[in-house]
């Protein structure tokens, strides 16, 4: 673990990211009088919001554990 200190900052904004789409979704799970279909939507759409921020984070965990520290090098 080498890159840990390399890795702190994506994390942590990655978990922050996280824990408000997953805020979002209970918070209209909660909010009753709306249609069914609509509530189902604002809460999945959220959930997949947070499911693509995770794949993210581990697509640049691998970049740094592999090396390439600053994504600007490639451009």
């Amino acid at each position: 673990m080498k890159h840990w200190k390399k890795m702190v900052a994506p994390i942590v904004v990655a978990l922050v990211v996280v824990l408000y789409y997953v805020g979002i979704a209970v918070l209209f799970m909660t909010v009753s009088g709306i249609p069914a279909v609509v509530q189902v939507l604002m809460v999945i759409i959220p959930l997949i919001l947070a499911a693509v921020m995770i794949g993210v984070l581990i697509s640049r965990i691998k970049e740094i554990q592999g090396g390439e520290e600053d994504d600007l090098s490639q451009y």
